[in-house]
């Protein structure tokens, strides 16, 4: 009997099948179809993605190489072209690469080119401030301290990346601009913060022997 009611059992399972089948089958093939076209696309994908970062990589380093050469507005012209069809990690890397060549023989426009990079919302907010730095790097000379200030102060937050640089260009601005207050303000930020580099710390201590001493009251 127990062999009679197993294959009663198997005969509806297989009715059952042959049901949903007839139903469900150009479903069933098309969702088959379309998982095997989705896994072969995303391998594509992948493949393309693999070729492209090796040709940018490629790419990247010739530019570097016309840099070494010292071939800067060559290796800005590169750099500039490879940001407009590289990946995103080498497109970022090639602006922030074409700016500092532009800096070897064009200030103004590499600190036009730094300027879009720190209102791009399309780098990192460590991008953002190194570019921040760099072109108050070139203009420290020649800017006044609240152009300055203005530049550079969202980069002197106690967490920011490039904090420490940020501060000692603006003591110096300050000190070049004859506003010594300022100048001990960010002095003393520089040495209050532990984590200040042993190497800039010096300087700072070299600028503040520079500033009058502080009138007694």
């Amino acid at each position: 009997m127990t062999e009679i009611f197993s294959e009663i059992d198997d005969e509806l399972r297989r009715e059952q099948v042959q049901r949903i089948w007839s139903r469900y089958s150009a479903l069933i093939i098309a969702a088959i179809i379309l998982v095997i076209a989705a896994v072969g696309g995303w391998r594509g994908y992948q493949y393309l993605q693999t070729q492209k970062a090796a040709e940018a990589s490629s790419t990247f380093e010739a530019a570097a190489a016309l840099a070494d050469q010292n071939k800067h507005a060559e290796a800005e012209a590169a750099f500039t072209k490879l940001a407009e069809t590289a990946p995103p990690g080498y497109r970022n890397l090639s602006r922030l690469r074409a700016a500092a060549e532009a800096a070897k023989h064009d200030v103004n426009a590499a600190v036009k080119l730094y300027d879009a990079i720190a209102a791009d919302s399309g780098f990192s907010s460590a991008e953002r401030d190194l570019a921040r730095v760099r072109a108050a790097g070139l203009l420290v000379d020649t800017e006044t301290y609240n152009n300055m200030l203005q530049r550079l102060e969202p980069t002197t937050a106690p967490e920011a990346t490039f904090r420490h640089t940020a501060r000692e260009l603006l003591a110096l601005s300050a000190w070049r601009n004859d506003d010594t207050t300022a100048a001990r303000k960010w002095l003393d930020m520089i040495s209050e913060d532990g984590q200040t580099p042993s190497s800039l710390r010096n300087r700072a201590e070299a600028l503040q022997a520079l500033l009058p001493p502080v009138a007694k009251s």
